[in-house]
């Protein structure tokens, strides 16, 4: 998930990123999964399968209970400005936990059914894990993020003093006086930053949160030919950013008659909601060796509650200025909305090798500019957020493309107990704009033990992905004090994802 950049829809602390981060998800279910891609389409016989083709419930022959916890370790590598900046953290997670109940006769019952078996799946899927932590930073002598609160202060003078724009850039920027009124035109602000002498720019992100999609699930298989299945999914919502961006003078450096030494301008924005959808899927036993899948995901329509606030802290001088919730310098907003995820549809064929294991490929088209936002209709004043919401969802549209995802993956049985797996993803670019690289890359490996009663599967995955992005964006028609028209240089973020998962499970 992006952190918030300045040049948002601050008064509701959103940006078009929000509505990529709600959808872009990957299944981390069980670790059997895991470890050949989830590459589930037309391989099933996974509780991870009622997340991407539910009619894999038709190749079940006996219920199960299972549960996978997992360890993922992130790493950031941060470039801006010349400076290279590391970061990293551990998390641990519960990714699933599930039961199949399934209905499999056996002799003249078999015989005498069309429907050789029926399975009800109930558990829950982890599909997006938002933990992760991220740092640059560099020395700046083109512009300062002053500039862009100055930018918010003059194209909303009346804003820039008003409790009533507690969260306004250019309210808490002047309250913690980085920006100041002009002598000499009125309802006008300034920067005081003096960044043509040089600025040290720091940038770090603390992400956590989870969309755990809780599932009920029915499928079936018909003559050992056809197999459909439909999922109801309830995904649930829980997402925290805090971002602080800080800038300083050099060391040893005098400050200049404003007496500015530093300020750090923070951010917070906590996401929670539920939604629904539905999924519905089915999968052709071409022959004993071939079987073809396809599978449709309706969009899911989420309520989400959206609480942002910001703050400041300076040192002008010999004094700290503080403009925090805490002191009451500073206020949440929050804003309540629905969500319209894209939907998705997944083409799969396996190649099944009886006693030696098989070979899957997913293709899956995802529909990212069906995106959209629903606002209130009433903004409590007398008006409507109509205006916010048309400027949002056009800016969805134009930030975003339609893409495609290749999954691949294996299993070999190494004995009659033993398997290996191995996978790979490749995750398309969702960005419009040429220069905007949203690819990932994924690597999985995994073993698995199975028997009559038991099984238990460990998987790797490894993920990579760069994320471009400025720190900020200035619109220098509502800037007095400069007349530079250079915005920041990019910073470039590479992540490695490594994710450890464990299952654990009983057939009944």
């Amino acid at each position: 998930m992006s952190a918030i950049t300045m040049g948002s829809f601050s008064a509701i602390g959103q940006d078009v990123n929000e509505a990529y981060n709600l959808s872009n998800l990957t299944v981390q279910g069980t670790a059997r999964s895991m470890g050949f891609g989830n590459a589930l389409g037309s391989i099933g016989g996974d509780f991870s399968s009622v997340s991407v083709n539910p009619a894999g419930l038709g190749v079940y022959r006996s219920s199960e209970l299972m549960f996978t916890p997992s360890m993922r370790i992130n790493s950031s590598e941060g470039v801006y400005l010349g400076t290279s900046t590391s970061e990293g953290n551990v998390r641990f997670n519960i990714n699933n936990f599930g039961m199949v109940f399934t209905d499999a006769p056996k002799g003249k019952r078999y015989d005498r059914r069309k429907w050789k078996t029926v399975s009800l799946a109930i558990g829950m899927n982890r599909v997006a894990d938002f933990n992760r932590n991220y740092t640059y930073k560099g020395t700046n002598y083109a512009n300062s993020a002053s500039l862009a609160y100055e930018a918010d202060a003059n194209a909303y003078p009346a804003d820039a003093q008003s409790s009533t724009a507690l969260t306004a850039p250019g309210y808490v920027a002047f309250q913690g006086y980085v920006i100041n009124p002009s002598d000499l035109l009125p309802d006008t602000y300034h920067s005081i930053v003096p960044f043509t002498s040089g600025i040290n720019q720091q940038k770090s992100v603390r992400e956590r949160g989870r969309i755990t999609e809780y599932t009920i699930s029915l499928g079936g298989n018909y003559e050992e030919k056809l197999m459909l299945g439909a999922t109801v999914g309830i995904p649930t919502l829980k997402y925290k950013l805090n971002s602080d961006f800080s800038e300083s003078i050099l060391p040893g450096a005098t400050p200049n008659s404003d007496s500015f030494y530093s300020f750090n301008y923070s951010q917070a924005l906590t996401l929670t909601g539920a939604g629904v959808n539905l999924k519905l899927g089915a999968i052709y036993k071409a022959n004993d060796n071939v079987r073809i899948g396809a599978a449709f995901h309706t969009p899911t329509v989420y309520n989400i509650t959206d609480v942002y606030s910001n703050g400041m802290i300076s040192e002008i001088g010999n004094t700290v200025h503080e403009v925090s919730t805490a002191n009451g310098r500073a206020a949440d907003n929050r804003f309540n909305y629905s969500f319209f995820s894209p939907w998705r549809s997944i083409l799969s064929a396996s190649y099944i090798m009886k006693g030696k294991g098989f070979i899957t490929l997913d293709y899956e088209y995802i529909g990212y500019q069906s995106m959209g936002f629903l606002y209130p209709s009433d903004d409590g004043y007398g008006g409507s957020y109509s205006q916010e919401q048309s400027d949002m969802n056009s800016a969805v549209k134009i930030a975003y493309q339609n893409t495609s995802n290749v999954r691949l993956g294996a299993e070999a049985l190494l004995t009659k107990f033993l398997m290996a797996r191995a996978g790979f993803g490749y995750y398309g670019n969702p960005y419009q704009a040429a220069n905007t690289n949203g690819q990932r890359t994924d690597f999985s490996g995994g073993i698995g033990f199975r028997d009559d009663g038991f099984f238990a599967d460990i998987a790797f995955v490894h993920s990579a992905y760069k994320v471009t992005a400025r720190p900020y964006s200035i619109d220098y028609t509502n800037v007095k004090s400069a007349s530079t028209l250079t915005q920041p240089q990019e910073s470039t973020t590479s992540f490695g994802i490594n994710n450890v998962a464990l299952t654990i499970g009983f057939k009944f």
